[in-house]
């Protein structure tokens, strides 16, 4: 005769204090995303799982959370097409279906992503890499899924190239060179300043699913910085990234504005309260700290903003 164990979680704790999320981290999955008339992508995802827990238990089902991301998951990839939010959204809402102690229910997932596009110059063949983030919040209110991507591009320092641009000038006038002629250097060579390797974040969450495609959400922020990078440059490449840098050098704070401007433009669309996250942390050169610039905010407010 077998010996009923005790369920110890569903006990009385010994601290009577909620909790706002109590679940899994750091659980690894192939995610299939098909695709119409091309082969399906295959991503390994990790996953984390939370819910929340009320104050009169004492933990969560953490093998239940384990038993829905593998049903969810294996569901997933059976489907023909689907978006990746929805693998994230479909898990919480059958998290919150199996825990009748929970009001809320959380799955975020992150995955890299490969895009193949051809090199500015010497046109070859190359990928470039992205992370993926991908989130749902389910209650009982409803489900809100959050889709979006981190990129690494080329940030140029603004200042320091204004003073690069003053060390020429002075230069060319101990030279006897004309100002007209001066002027019309510096605007058509930009000069050096420091450089920095950026890296963007771009989501957008509202409630259902955003209506955005991941693709045109990562191409807006590759093009909020000052350039940008591929996995693999020949010399002309090389060449036309650090040109195209220095053409368009901006502050950590531009790379968020121009973020908030490229959202606005490419997804007119979206809701007025769908939240959009914008974060940008530059890898400083010459110096041993970091920049970094965010603002989350309404898509409305945004749009208010940018047409004021």
């Amino acid at each position: 005769m077998s010996q009923q164990l005790p369920d110890v979680q569903a006990s009385s704790p010994d601290v009577t204090v909620g909790l706002n999320r109590v679940g899994v981290t750091g659980v690894d999955k192939l995610v299939k995303l098909g695709r119409r008339d091309r082969d399906p992508i295959v991503l390994m995802a990790e996953f984390e799982v939370y819910v929340d827990l009320p104050s009169w238990r004492k933990g969560a089902d953490m093998s239940r959370n384990m038993e829905v991301i593998d049903e969810t998951l294996e569901t997933a990839v059976s489907e023909e097409a689907y978006r990746v939010e929805d693998v994230c959204g479909d898990a919480a809402e059958l998290l919150l279906a199996k825990h009748d102690y929970t009001t809320k229910a959380e799955v975020r997932m992150e995955a890299e992503y490969v895009t193949h596009e051809t090199t500015p110059e010497s046109d070859v063949a190359t990928q470039s890499t992205a992370d993926i983030i991908a989130s749902a919040t389910a209650t009982e209110d409803g489900t809100s899924e959050e889709i979006g991507a981190r990129v690494t591009g080329m940030t140029v320092c603004p200042c320091s190239q204004g003073m690069s641009a003053s060390r020429a000038r002075q230069t060319l006038r101990n030279l006897q060179v004309e100002d007209e002629v001066i002027d019309e250097f510096l605007e058509t060579m930009p000069q050096a300043g420091h450089s920095q390797r950026g890296h963007a974040t771009l989501t957008v969450e509202s409630e259902g699913a955003p209506e955005v495609d991941l693709n045109e959400l990562i191409e807006v922020a590759r093009d909020s910085m000052s350039a940008r990078i591929y996995n693999l440059a020949k010399r002309p490449d090389e060449d036309h990234m650090t040109f195209e840098a220095h053409k368009d050098a901006k502050f950590v704070e531009d790379c968020v504005r121009a973020m908030a401007e490229g959202v606005v433009e490419e997804f007119p669309d979206l809701p007025d309260d769908a939240i959009v996250t914008m974060k940008q942390s530059n890898d400083e050169s010459i110096h041993q700290h970091n920049a970094h610039a965010e603002r989350v905010a309404e898509f409305g407010d945004l749009r208010s903003e940018l047409t004021d």
